[in-house]
């Protein structure tokens, strides 16, 4: 039994609809405030890929211990992952899963578009697409990756060209 049925303090308990509901907002909100605020870098640092996606995988990790060892089937067939989605807490568990990595995903490809100096606007449709679609989305943007940088290496940093671009000019000082 799952402890969001039932509740020692006679209070409401928290159902998985519930759950679901938080967890699916909260989300969007990380969307909606990584793709409007380009500007604001910390978002994408540490407050979303950190503060949600935490928050979120302290849910997940719950869901997790709470109700994988009640569910049947297993990760080893495909009829044993049907078997095993068929429990709706087990469904939920995944969803978040989904929601954590995406957003992750989607932080990632805004800290690395900016380290190689790729304008957010062209990010914008890849960001998008990882919300609602996943690992499409993440294809869009090394396609993209790649052809403004001519690299898919993810190790590499930004090359000083680039970052000289997008540097302001130094005031030229008046000698006497």
């Amino acid at each position: 039994m799952t402890p969001f049925n039932s509740s020692p303090t006679g209070t409401e308990p928290l159902n998985p609809e519930t759950v679901f509901l938080l967890c699916n907002n909260a989300a969007a909100i990380g969307w909606i405030v990584l793709i409007l605020t380009p500007r604001f870098p910390l978002f994408a640092r540490l407050l979303i890929p950190v503060g949600l996606c935490g928050l979120l995988a302290v849910v997940y990790l719950y869901l997790v211990v709470s109700d994988f060892n009640e569910a049947e089937g297993s990760f080893t067939s495909l009829a044993g992952v049907a078997q095993l989605f068929a429990n709706p807490n087990v469904v939920l568990a995944g969803w978040i899963h989904y929601l954590v990595f995406d957003l992750f995903v989607g932080c990632w490809e805004v800290r690395d578009s900016r380290r190689h100096g790729i304008h957010y606007l062209l990010v914008v449709p890849s960001l998008i697409l990882t919300f609602l679609l996943g690992p499409i989305g993440l294809l869009i943007y090394f396609v993209l990756r790649l052809a403004r940088t001519r690299s898919l290496n993810l190790a590499s940093q930004a090359t000083p060209q680039r970052i000289k671009d997008h540097l302001p000019e130094p005031h030229a000082s008046k000698s006497n």
